[in-house]
């Protein structure tokens, strides 16, 4: 997922401060003994809840590395979160399986609930911890110590300069100082990753993942001896793989459950993400910020145009009125005045079949008359951010 990859690359830019004591517990022992350590004590501060929950966010990314590792899945999975990470290389790898996604899926989530857990118990209480991004690993390969390639600079695979245009500051080992605001966006992206889940999750893709990797054997069984006459498959025929998955676990009629504890997932996300803007607007210092607002710099070296916070709250707004029903979603077919319910789509899933889709037939259990979203609170803030609007919409969540 892109928006993981920029968030890794983010820590690992390369700003001077004192290190507290959970970061330096983090670069010696890594995410999994500091969680266990932090969740046994009888009286936490804010400081240990916030680490303990920002640990239970990473440690999510850390399991699902685990598994890739394990597997041999490669990182060419762009279309899906984490799964497009460099990792080392397991030589023993075992073969993937359609479980391993669900599993992955559902760790992911199990991971993400914890972490509201643990924000769920600091609430707004204030605290400041001062974490080192150079102390932030992942133990893929499970073996305890910090080997090469497990660091947060090598998994990440790029470089603020290959991610856009979104800093123009040169920082040297930073240490973001995180505080109450930094809470409410930690909590609004583990919304955001738990309704993604559950998306995925409501169409079952096991059984998708099972038909194409068997179909999949059995086209390579016509190959013989006789090497390809082209290179269409080198090229294609992984991507084409993983387009049929996702097409035929979409045609599957999903589960409604799932689907609406989604929907109260992102609007969750929306809500938590307004909370922390309110939070940050009121912040008076200007201390190793990890999200500035305008009378702040970023310890991360980001440059936010002024305005920025305004722009992409407008931008929240829109996507909050799509989520309870009040703007309807264009469609070519459906004229000026009317538009699609998505909430009501989340309320009542269907199969999504491509061809009704686009031709209007299978969405009009969901159209109706009324006012239409439009793309100006996108386009401005796309436009401030000097079209960056992506990069500055994955960090900003």
């Amino acid at each position: 997922m892109r928006a993981l990859t920029l968030i890794l690359a983010l820590l690992a830019t390369p700003a001077l401060a004192d290190r507290s004591s959970i970061s330096v517990e983090l670069g010696t022992t890594g995410l999994k003994l500091t969680e266990a350590r932090l969740a046994a004590l009888p009286s936490p501060t804010s400081e240990d809840l916030f680490a303990l929950a920002g640990i239970r966010f990473l440690s999510g990314v850390e399991t699902a590395l685990q598994l890739r590792w394990q597997t041999g899945m490669r990182a060419d999975w762009s279309e899906l979160p984490i799964l497009r990470l460099p990792i080392p290389e397991n030589p023993t790898a075992r073969p993937f399986q359609p479980a391993d996604f669900i599993t992955l899926l559902t760790t992911l989530d199990t991971q993400m609930q914890a972490s509201r857990a643990a924000l769920t118990q600091l609430g707004d209480k204030p605290f400041a911890l001062d974490i080192a991004m150079s102390d932030l690993w992942f133990d893929i390969n499970m073996n305890g110590t910090r080997d090469a390639g497990e660091d947060v600079t090598s998994v990440a695979g790029i470089t603020l300069e290959g991610a856009g245009r979104i800093t123009t500051v040169d920082v040297i080992d930073p240490i973001v100082r995180f505080d109450t605001a930094d809470a409410a966006w930690l909590s609004a992206y583990t919304n955001f990753l738990s309704g993604f889940v559950n998306v995925a999750l409501a169409y079952d893709p096991a059984p998708a993942i099972q038909r194409v990797l068997d179909s999949s054997d059995a086209i390579y069984a016509l190959w013989g001896t006789t090497p390809p006459t082209n290179a269409l498959d080198m090229m294609f025929g992984r991507q084409v793989d993983r387009i049929a998955m996702v097409l035929h676990a979409l045609a599957q009629t999903p589960d409604a459950t799932l689907t609406r504890k989604a929907h109260a997932q992102f609007l969750a996300m929306i809500a938590e993400n307004r909370r922390f803007w309110a939070l940050v607007g009121q912040e008076t210092d200007n201390d190793h910020e990890w999200v500035p607002n305008d009378r702040q710099t970023s310890a991360l070296g980001i440059i936010m145009p002024p305005g920025t916070a305004e722009r992409w709250q407008a931008v929240l707004a829109d996507g909050e009125k799509l989520l309870t029903g009040e703007l309807l979603i264009p469609h070519w077919r459906y004229g000026a005045e009317a538009g699609i319910n998505l909430k009501k789509l989340f309320e009542n899933p269907v199969p999504i079949d491509l061809i009704t889709f686009t031709q209007g037939e299978g969405l009009l259990p969901f159209a109706e008359k009324g006012p239409r979203a439009s793309p100006f609170a996108w386009n401005e803030f796309s436009r401030i951010v000097e079209g960056d609007a992506m990069l500055f919409a994955l960090f900003l969540n």
